[in-house]
């Protein structure tokens, strides 16, 4: 890691970069291979391919908000190694913006037009999240990981059969996420109220209605 002591004022430049990559730019990824290099492309009628398509983007919405979560947490955290486990977590959901965006372009698709508003919102929520303290930082983590990890299931059960390309790329996410639901569980997360998981889950089903089409 970075031992290099950031200003304020570094911070915060360094956050616009990352929101002006998460929205509008090239984010950076880890390097890791895209999951489904290897399988060719299937046939897919033109309701099939808007369907997957409306799917895709609900992922790569809930990415852009992911990633917003992350940076938001990190900006606030108070102890270096959960500062340090939000970074990873969210270089790893640029990998899933990548893969959800460059499978939206094969489909002669776009992304959600929200995007800036997923992004706001989610920062704002990560950035008070961390403020209140990291076991409820991180238990935030864990609760939005396995609600993440519930949507991929029930987008791979929507899935045409035939189309491997995405059902590879939904397959690697839902490993990744719920690997870091245990990372902030382990790392000391708290278990949240029921009404927090409540209002966590309509604002989940408000965005996903809505990122499907717009």
């Amino acid at each position: 890691m970075n031992d290099r002591a950031y200003s304020p004022l570094d911070q915060l430049l360094i956050q616009f970069d990352q929101a002006l990559r998460t929205v509008g730019g090239r984010p950076a990824v880890t390097g890791r291979a895209h999951p489904a290099a290897a399988i060719p492309e299937s046939t897919l009628s033109d309701s099939e391919k808007r369907h997957v398509a409306g799917l895709m983007r609900i992922n790569h919405s809930g990415e852009v908000a992911a990633q917003a979560l992350y940076q938001g947490q990190a900006l606030t955290a108070r102890l270096p190694e959960v500062r340090e486990a939000m970074e990873h977590a969210a270089a790893e959901e640029n990998d899933h913006l990548e893969w959800c965006e460059s499978r939206l372009h094969e489909l002669g698709d776009r992304t959600s037009l929200l995007k800036p508003f997923w992004y706001a919102g989610s920062f704002v929520i990560g950035a008070v999240a961390g403020a209140i303290g990291d076991k409820w930082s991180l238990g935030f983590v864990a609760e939005t990981e396995r609600q993440v990890v519930r949507h991929l299931d029930d987008h791979l059960e929507k899935l045409p059969p035939q189309d491997q390309r995405s059902r590879r790329i939904l397959e690697q996410m839902r490993t990744d996420e719920g690997h870091h639901a245990t990372t902030a569980v382990e790392a000391g997360g708290a278990e949240l109220p029921t009404a927090i998981k409540s209002l966590m889950g309509l604002t989940s089903k408000i965005m996903t209605r809505t990122a499907y089409k717009i």
